[in-house]
């Protein structure tokens, strides 16, 4: 996926990634190669959008209401909810691992119960930097934390609380805060947009824990 927002249109968990149709057979290779995941390719709500669309652990996934839920789990064989709402650009508004989540503030507390069940997670609401679209504004593993340049004093005392780990600050593609849309990563391995300088790089492994 020769692309700066990686994050956008992909989204991985420790065992599976998701990707759009049409993705090139050398581009999964590397992906499964890197990040030791099998790759599904998928539209999610018929959008090749599926970073921002989607988020998944361990336990399950969660898409936008209206979505073909029951097609995809059979693909990938974890169980998938529906986000019902209009905040239900899953990916762009939830960071989440196998163990926490964060959540825009301005998601319903109903809503905040089926992430909750549904990922077998604790989910909290809050911002990153200020940005509700924490999603985006961060990229979380098993194993580490980065988020966007900017984050509060407040923000980074949740974000430890919540995760487990001191979250560290950076950006990717040059510049970018969004870090979650140039990243794609899991604890065995991370890919970042075309446009990131080394510098960058050597910054998110370290928040990543590589």
């Amino acid at each position: 996926m020769d692309t700066s927002v990686i994050g956008v249109f992909s989204t991985c968990t420790e065992e599976v990634c998701l990707v759009p149709k049409g993705t090139r057979s050398e581009e999964i290779a590397q992906i499964e190669k890197r990040l030791g995941v099998t790759v599904y390719p998928c539209f999610v709500n018929d959008s090749i959008l599926v970073g921002s669309l989607c988020r998944g652990n361990e336990n399950g996934f969660l898409v936008p209401e209206n979505s073909k839920t029951e097609a995809l789990s059979k693909q990938i064989g974890k169980p998938v909810s529906a986000m019902p709402g209009k905040l239900n650009a899953v990916g762009n508004i939830l960071l989440a691992n196998d163990t926490a989540g964060l959540v825009n503030p301005d998601v319903p507390d109903s809503i905040v119960k089926i992430i909750g069940d549904t990922l077998k997670i604790d989910v909290r609401k809050g911002t990153i930097a200020g940005i509700k679209t924490v999603g985006m504004a961060g990229c979380v593993t098993n194993n580490g934390l980065l988020v966007s340049p900017g984050v509060t004093e407040d923000e980074a005392a949740l974000l430890e609380d919540l995760f487990g780990f001191e979250p560290a600050a950076g950006s990717v593609n040059f510049g970018s805060r969004m870090v979650g849309s140039g990243i794609l990563a899991n604890s065995k391995g991370y890919l970042a947009g075309s446009d990131t300088s080394g510098y960058e790089l050597g910054r998110i492994s370290t928040a990543l824990g590589f």
